[in-house]
């Protein structure tokens, strides 16, 4: 581990820690992403897997193994599994959202074109449930493979939901809950359950990975209200613009006047979006708590995840992943 231990961000003392077995996880994605007979699909796959992602996901699967006392190799292809899922989605979600840019970089959708993302997203779907299945164990290729449905549900939840102003923040919970915890969650609940472990430290790591994946999304909303592009690679506002339903503004609407509602409705509801609404879209949020509210949660999630690990074994890696907690939310804090 080269990593200066207190000056390394949360991620970057887990990937230290993990370095080998994220080494070994790299050599198998570029393994089974290759195609002997489209070419097009390793170009499109490596484009995004080489884009610079903090690769937290897979990460949280190898370390949620060693946590629980795992000592074979089967961690290795799950954790291959859930970012060759989680690129799927991301191909996917660029092709739906008609995003130009991820991570700094152009989409795929765009260097390409959208039916090369839809069907290289599909490949790579493909190859996650033909490495989830070589472990061998019947209960981790049902939380992956009810992940990968949970994910899809998500994403149609939250494109029925957009433009509507009257989606409930029930509604938003379930759509974060789809689109991003379930992948969290599968990945910490399939390295217990690989290693044999109870369900009481199953249910632990399902709760962590759950609730950190909700405070991840919550966040990655408020900074989309924050001013912070460089950050998380996207461009301010860009939520407002494609006129979607997150936490700020279902709080914000649900405490809305008249005129405000009538607000929402033109630039949500119509998309009759123009000059200044952006503005003062952020103004009504700050005037109604929108925005503070929405960091409470996110707070209030990390916390939860924090908690979770308690019954779990004294480990190192089981610190980093409550700092890992707290540095999501760091962001906003």
């Amino acid at each position: 581990m080269s990593l200066d231990h207190a000056s390394a961000k949360p991620h970057e003392r887990l990937a230290a820690h993990l370095e080998a077995e994220m080494g070994a996880v790299d050599q198998l994605i570029r393994e089974r992403m290759a195609s002997r007979h489209a070419p097009r699909i390793p170009e499109v796959t490596a484009h995004l897997i080489d884009a610079g992602g903090k690769r937290i996901r897979p990460m949280l699967t190898l370390a949620a193994a060693n946590l629980c006392g795992y000592e074979g190799e089967g961690h290795i292809k799950l954790a291959a599994t859930v970012e060759f899922i989680h690129t799927a989605t991301l191909l996917h979600d660029d092709v739906v959202d008609e995003s130009n840019q991820r991570r700094g970089r152009p989409t795929a959708n765009l260097l390409w074109d959208n039916k090369s993302s839809v069907l290289v997203g599909d490949y790579l779907f493909a190859r996650a449930f033909q490495l989830m299945v070589e472990p061998q164990n019947l209960d981790v290729l049902e939380i992956l493979s009810n992940a990968a449905a949970t994910i899809a549900e998500g994403e149609v939840l939250q494109m029925t939901a957009a433009m509507d102003i009257t989606t409930s923040e029930d509604t938003y919970m379930q759509v974060i809950r789809g689109k991003t915890a379930a992948l969290f969650q599968a990945a910490t609940e399939s390295g217990a359950v690989l290693a044999g472990r109870g369900d009481a430290d199953r249910e632990a790591l399902a709760q962590y990975g759950d609730a950190l994946g909700v405070s991840f999304q919550i966040v990655d909303d408020l900074l989309d209200w924050g001013g912070a592009s460089g950050a998380m690679g996207k461009n301010t506002g860009d939520d407002f613009r494609e006129r979607k339903m997150t936490l700020p503004v279902i709080r914000a609407i649900a405490k809305a006047d008249a005129t405000e509602r009538e607000f929402w409705a033109r630039t949500i509801g119509r998309g009759d979006q123009g000059e200044g609404d952006l503005e003062q879209a952020f103004a009504i949020l700050t005037r109604h708590d929108a925005l503070e509210e929405t960091r409470v949660e996110a707070l209030r999630f990390a916390d939860h995840a924090k908690t979770s690990l308690a019954s779990l074994p004294d480990h190192p890696l089981r610190e980093m992943m409550r700092d890992l907690a707290d540095y999501v939310v760091e962001r906003i804090a």
